[in-house]
């Protein structure tokens, strides 16, 4: 190395570095985005089952896909089974990616730890949530660069996605990149019927 950094000739020292930075980055990757708060008085229970993803700011991972669902489970050891499921018209095929998620804290405080990739984790953090009837969630990653806008129907009123795009963007994220993700009924770009 230049510019008097030292070089680590001890492979000890050269595992324990490399074992120090991916858990550095790791769990950076799970972290809250500064400013933001995760609510409390968060109930799993009630959070399980199937919900429907209503925007999003689009990524590669989910690029092209519709009738995007995500359906969370409760296992013995208290993590949290992830389902994530996006119809993809161009290939006329269904995607799926299975996770799992841990909370970051206390179990009250919507905060999680999703990893679909062994080591490599993300944050689930629910910005706003439906208490009275866990019916919509509005969702961050572990920067501003992630949001969903979930709901139980694949539609919601827009009185309520207004209000959650309005929090979002007071909140700093960027609200004019977010997409509708569309419910119809899923078709081929080709015409073809959908593969089962």
């Amino acid at each position: 190395m230049r510019g008097g950094g030292k070089k680590l000739n001890n492979p000890s020292k050269q595992v324990l570095f490399i074992v120090l930075l991916l858990t550095a980055l790791v769990s950076g990757c799970a972290g809250v985005p500064q400013g933001v708060e995760p609510v409390r008085l968060f109930d799993v229970q009630r959070y399980k089952g199937e919900w429907f993803e209503i925007m999003r700011l689009d990524h590669s991972f989910e690029r092209g896909l519709t009738n995007v669902t995500a359906t969370y489970t409760l296992h013995d050891d208290g993590s949290v089974g992830v389902l994530n499921k996006g119809f993809d018209r161009k290939n006329c095929r269904w995607k799926e990616a299975k996770g799992r998620a841990v909370f970051q804290g206390d179990r009250n405080t919507a905060s999680l730890s999703v990893t679909f990739f062994w080591p490599f984790a993300g944050g689930y953090h629910v910005l706003a949530l439906d208490h009275q009837d866990y019916g919509w969630a509005l969702i961050s990653g572990p920067s501003r660069s992630y949001l969903w806008i979930l709901a139980r129907q694949p539609d919601l009123s827009a009185d309520i996605r207004n209000r959650l795009v309005s929090q979002a963007r007071s909140l700093g994220f960027p609200v004019d990149d977010l997409i509708l993700v569309d419910h119809a009924t899923p078709g081929c770009a080709s015409g073809q019927p959908p593969a089962k």
